[in-house]
């Protein structure tokens, strides 16, 4: 039975939208509390895995790169943390865009 005007988007859809965009981040998990959202997200385009925060009160935002040796859940409940050992340790290791950001703040 043919039906006009149903469109299917199922997998094929998905897949397609993937190929086409290859830098859209996905998202894996997120939280908010007290203003402060941060998400914990993947970038298939080179497999790497980063956390996003938003701080809705002071309007800051940033996002770490999880380096290896980081347990991206660790990273993702404790981002200020991170930020701040990144912060820290710029000199020690050739800063990154990330790196610039913090440092920035």
């Amino acid at each position: 039975m043919f039906y006009p005007n149903v469109q299917y988007q199922g997998p094929a859809v998905v897949a397609l939208l993937l190929a086409e965009s290859p830098t859209v981040a996905r998202e894996l998990h997120s939280r908010s509390s007290d203003g402060i959202h941060v998400r914990l997200l993947w970038h298939p385009s080179d497999g790497h895995v980063s956390v996003a925060v938003d701080d809705t009160k002071t309007g800051d935002t940033f996002e770490l790169l999880v380096r290896d040796g980081d347990r991206a859940l660790d990273v993702f409940h404790h981002p200020y943390a991170y930020a701040a050992m990144c912060h820290e340790h710029a000199g020690d290791r050739s800063t990154t865009s990330t790196d610039t950001a913090i440092a920035a703040q």
